[in-house]
């Protein structure tokens, strides 16, 4: 590649052309950083784990609760069942006393021990119903109490990560405003051509420092050395003819 010396198409002092640019990348690499910084802050990993943790928390909360409203269901269905046979009961019992024939009244008794059987078995399931809608409100009632602690934790680390963050909102304001101030004082094309390298490199601008591109960190030979000196004699930028950045030499 060949070095070639930047045009500058404006009328400013061409000895702080250089420096600004080092100054902007300075300045953009510190915003790279930040943008970095900001995807990856502890503070957005702590809220994200404490989010987590009372998704878990709720969705326990609702598992109790839909089988607190599944044992209520069940209480009512053997409470009114048990009412209906309590009704058969006595019915069957009321007949028997009318019956004369031996074998109808064994029918009747037999029906009647069945319907008592069955009250039976109703009334185990509602008692053991109970008990379970007891234990399951004990259950609820000390994990609502623990959601809290978690629910106060989300806040807490929310609370912090919305502080981080508007320290962040600052600082990058800031860098974005002497951005700006840098860009002023250096021509549009060459803001141009640093945008364009910077979006393929990342670092748009490096020093030469003896015969080594500080973006690319290789040696140039001797003749690249004159050469690009050369093309940067007037701007004090040229590329370098190994990476392509622009070069301060």
């Amino acid at each position: 590649m060949t070095a070639s010396a930047l045009e500058v198409s404006e009328c400013r002092p061409m000895s702080d052309i250089p420096e600004r640019l080092l100054d902007l990348q300075a300045i953009d690499t510190e915003l790279d950083q930040l943008v970095k910084r900001r995807s990856n802050l502890p503070e957005h990993i702590a809220a994200l784990q404490r989010k987590n943790e009372l998704d878990a928390w709720e969705a326990r909360a609702a598992a109790l609760r839909a089988r607190i409203t599944e044992l209520e269901s069940s209480i009512d269905s053997a409470e009114e069942e048990g009412a209906r046979k309590q009704a058969d009961k006595e019915r069957l019992e009321a007949q028997l006393k009318t019956v004369i024939a031996p074998r109808e009244a064994e029918a009747l008794m037999h029906e009647i021990e069945g319907v008592t059987a069955r009250q039976d078995e109703l009334d185990m399931a509602e008692i053991g119903a109970l008990e379970e809608q007891s234990s399951v409100d004990d259950d609820l009632t000390a994990h609502l109490a623990g959601e809290s602690a978690v629910r106060d934790a989300l806040a807490s680390a929310a609370t912090e990560l919305e502080k981080v963050l508007a320290e962040m909102a600052g600082e990058e304001s800031t860098l974005r405003e002497r951005a700006t101030t840098a860009r002023e004082g250096i021509p549009g094309n060459v803001i141009d051509r640093y945008e364009r390298v910077r979006e393929s490199q990342g670092v748009a601008v490096a020093r030469l420092s003896g015969k080594m591109c500080e973006g690319c960190y290789l040696d140039l030979s001797a003749a690249e050395v004159d050469e690009v000196k050369e093309a940067a004699a007037a701007s004090g930028v040229t590329d370098c003819p190994q990476c392509g950045r622009m070069l301060v030499v």
